[in-house]
């Protein structure tokens, strides 16, 4: 079974954005009901944080994509550049930095549950989306999932000199 084009391209991040802020509604939707205190009273401490996570996803997410340009998506294994750190940068732009930085300046504790759920859910949602990889690239995929985290990088893993 090979990849689809819309598979090549979007992976399973069209779904996961779908899925992760229809939990993001529902978490505003639940602010109110649930009444988890605020992170900070520091109007300052939640600006900081917000842009942090702009300017760490924007970063992330451009890396990721001049490392591996769409149009090349599928048709080759890259283990360089933000591959070399983590398996999914662009992914990891959205969950890592943007996530965390968004709780903060919705400064509630129920959205920093909602990140690290959030987290979690796209690690069952990238699945299907890492079997096709290894239908594609077999044993080379399997290995470099072993050195390399999903979303964060693995500092205990050796790394190749590819």
């Amino acid at each position: 079974m090979s990849m689809t084009r819309y598979e090549r391209h979007f992976g399973a991040g069209p779904r996961g954005l779908l899925i992760s802020y229809g939990l993001l509604a529902l978490a505003w939707r639940l602010e109110s009901v649930v009444g988890l205190p605020s992170i900070t009273g520091i109007a300052s401490v939640r600006l900081y944080a917000f842009v942090a996570s702009i300017a760490g996803a924007f970063g992330l997410g451009v890396w990721g994509l001049r490392s591996l340009p769409p149009g090349e998506r599928g048709l080759g294994l890259v283990t360089t550049g933000a591959y070399k750190y983590v398996r999914h940068p662009v992914y990891a732009s959205l969950l890592s930095c943007f996530n965390l930085g968004l709780a903060v300046w919705f400064n509630n504790w129920l959205y920093l549950v909602w990140a690290v759920l959030v987290h979690g859910f796209w690690h069952w949602n990238i699945r299907s989306e890492e079997k096709l990889m290894v239908q594609a690239f077999g044993e080379r995929y399997t290995e470099y999932c072993k050195r390399t985290g999903r979303f964060l990088p693995r500092f205990w893993a050796p790394w190749d000199s590819d």
